[in-house]
């Protein structure tokens, strides 16, 4: 079951998207890595909405997706719950395409990727549970 959708965009200058997101619609930032240095991921919220910029480098090195450039996508939806190996399976068994498999991420995180009918790439995303 999936639930608490965001929508991701790629882009390269994350500090530049998120001044016009915070400062000109008025977003407020929630979540930022690293904390230190050139963030690579940074959420913010408007009411019910989460708003992920992220530069596409790093979902080339983390999970091995062409985003953001040459005609690749700029943004996708991504998808909360339980269970990402389950939710991948089901998903690709009914005939979407998997962009890619699941993978553990960032020490407490698991994804896996599948394409809508158009092409564009649906995350699907959990905390990870220990012993995972």
């Amino acid at each position: 079951m999936v639930r608490d959708p965001q929508i991701n965009l790629y882009v390269a200058d994350i500090p530049a998207a998120v001044a016009f997101h915070r400062d000109l619609l008025g977003f407020t930032e929630t979540f930022r890595t690293p904390v230190d240095g050139p963030p690579v991921h940074v959420e913010l919220r408007l009411g019910a909405l989460v708003l992920c910029l992220a530069h596409p480098d790093n979902a080339l090195r983390m999970h091995g997706l062409r985003v953001g450039a040459g005609g690749s996508p700029r943004a996708e939806v991504v998808l909360w719950c339980d269970g990402v190996d389950a939710d991948h399976a089901r998903l690709v068994a009914a005939g979407a395409p998997s962009l890619g498999p699941p993978h553990d991420f960032l020490g407490r995180l698991r994804a896996a990727w599948v394409a809508d009918p158009a092409g564009n790439p649906v995350e699907l995303v959990q905390q990870r549970h220990e012993g995972h």
